[in-house]
């Protein structure tokens, strides 16, 4: 069967190449140029990844991202932005996007991102198949407390809300509690190792997951070793590390 892409992209040019280009690959593309129109398939249809413009009519791309991310739509979303918009990157992709194309870009880049973004989503299922299958692997560090299977935190008995890949980044960090993980580590577990972004999207997803830890940080935190990378610090006075 083919992949569904949903594609929310209103300027009728870009729209046709897209479309074109996807179509030939294989997928089975939906198109829209409504942001509104755009949101209601997203949020009521099955897609295997959404390509979603931030400047549409209707309702702009960041607040289709929010709105999704906010209903637990894990769908993955790559969103396209303009050249040198830094701003507007770090805002999606803390709003929970997998990845960004910045325009104008090439067709060759537009299929390496969607298909490298395809193979790390089929991975994450796999591992999450592989881990429903076993015995729980809840992970216990100080009030934090960690569910791969189900994608839930808990802090301080209070659950957290965090996006996919804030998710994953704190997973790989409390399976090293202490240990320096590098953002060239971080990237290659959590966004694979054919990623073509920068580091600047782990610096994005940890500075976002910093502040969502601020609940609790005499318990767990996370501390940046300068010129390395990041490790997650937890208070032995008041945590144990488990595995049940």
């Amino acid at each position: 069967m083919s992949q569904r892409l949903l594609v929310i992209e209103d300027e009728p040019t870009l729209a046709r190449l897209l479309s074109y280009n996807l179509s030939q690959e294989g997928y089975e593309v939906t198109m829209e140029d409504h942001g509104l129109v755009g949101y209601e398939r997203a949020s009521q249809e099955s897609f295997d990844l959404i390509l979603l413009d931030l400047m549409l009519p209707g309702m702009n791309g960041f607040e289709i991202l929010n709105k999704l991310r906010g209903q637990g739509v894990v769908t993955p979303i790559i969103i396209l932005t303009a050249r040198n918009a830094e701003e507007e990157v770090v805002q999606g992709l803390k709003s929970g996007a997998d990845d960004y194309i910045t325009k104008p870009f090439g067709v060759s880049e537009l299929l390496a991102r969607v298909s490298a973004v395809m193979r790390r989503v089929s991975g994450r299922i796999e591992d999450e198949k592989n881990a429903a299958d076993s015995t729980s692997s809840m992970i216990s560090l100080g009030q934090l407390e960690i569910f791969p299977e189900k994608y839930e935190v808990m802090l301080g008995g209070l659950s957290i809300n965090l996006r996919p890949k804030e998710f994953e980044v704190l997973l790989y960090l409390a399976r090293k509690p202490g240990v320096v993980l590098t953002r060239d580590d971080l990237m290659n577990e959590v966004w694979g190792f054919d990623y073509i972004g920068g580091q600047r999207t782990v610096d994005v997803h940890v500075s976002s997951l910093r502040k969502k830890l601020e609940l609790d940080p005499e318990s767990v935190h996370i501390d940046s070793i300068r010129g390395v990378g990041y490790k997650l610090v937890v208070n032995k006075k008041r945590s144990s590390h488990h595995l049940t």
